[in-house]
């Protein structure tokens, strides 16, 4: 086991994304994950029936715990819930681990339609954790929220991706799974001018909770055993590729991912 992933997010309690998807995810790539959670959430692949905020100074007391003893090689975030929570936790991981590389996947809305991030914590979202990222990866979505910009194509992610990259971030991966077309294409751009698309075939299923979560602790997995940034991301898109294809098709709304595709039983 090598890499050491610490996740700053919530649960979700069918254990298709959030703090369960991450564990699951950074495992099966044999890096080790440890965990502040923000938010507890009694949900499934119908919906979110409820969500009940960590304390902010309880979630910096998990930061402080795991970064005082195990430490982190790289530190992925998910549902950071609101201003609270978003600042302790910024200001926590910043003096804590400077230096640490830090993945942001700014988690809004759930798959099923649920709130996850209060729009008030936007500024502070900024400012705390995409401006000194070393990696942002938003869905489309998110992206117009986070930019003010209507993205309907590649172009428009990639001024949208411009734009992020102006906040601080060191590299973005703007996700195209929300945009029309058959197939997906997923933009990365960097501030060092580095450019590239990762392409795939649309794959025509309901049961894809938790993508965005599976994909950015993949890529931290990676960042975290000391891969490159292209490498880490690469990987992580085929691994998620491949938990979509292989999806146990469980519940009955947007099911969860195979995140032990990889693993071979006994």
């Amino acid at each position: 086991m090598k890499g050491r992933v610490l996740i700053i997010a919530g649960s979700d309690s069918g254990g298709g994304a959030g703090i369960q998807a991450d564990i699951k995810t950074v495992t099966a790539l044999g890096a080790y994950a440890a965990t502040a959670i923000t938010a507890l959430t009694a949900q499934n692949t119908i919906g979110v029936q409820g969500i009940l905020p960590v304390s902010p100074d309880f979630v910096k007391k998990q930061i402080e715990s795991v970064l005082s003893d195990i430490g982190a090689d790289c530190i992925k975030t998910g549902m950071l819930l609101d201003h609270g929570v978003i600042e302790v936790a910024g200001e926590t991981v910043a003096k804590l681990a400077p230096a640490v590389p830090l993945v942001v996947d700014p988690v809004m809305v759930a798959s099923t339609g649920a709130r996850l991030l209060d729009p008030r914590a936007l500024d502070a979202l900024e400012r705390r954790f995409i401006a000194r990222a070393a990696l942002v990866t938003p869905n489309a979505p998110e992206a117009e929220a986070l930019t003010g910009q209507r993205i309907a194509g590649l172009d428009d992610m990639r001024r949208a991706a411009d734009a992020l990259l102006k906040m601080g971030a060191k590299a973005v991966m703007v996700k195209g799974g929300h945009v029309a077309g058959g197939k997906v294409r997923d933009l990365v751009v960097t501030q060092s001018g580095e450019s590239f698309v990762l392409e795939a075939q649309r794959i025509e299923t309901q049961h894809t909770h938790g993508t965005g979560c599976t994909l950015a602790s993949a890529i931290a997995a990676g960042l975290a055993q000391g891969m490159a940034l292209k490498p880490a991301i690469e990987r992580a898109h085929a691994f998620v590729q491949a938990a979509i294809r292989t999806a146990p098709g469980l519940g009955g709304g947007h099911g969860p991912l195979n995140h032990a595709h990889s693993i071979k039983p006994d």
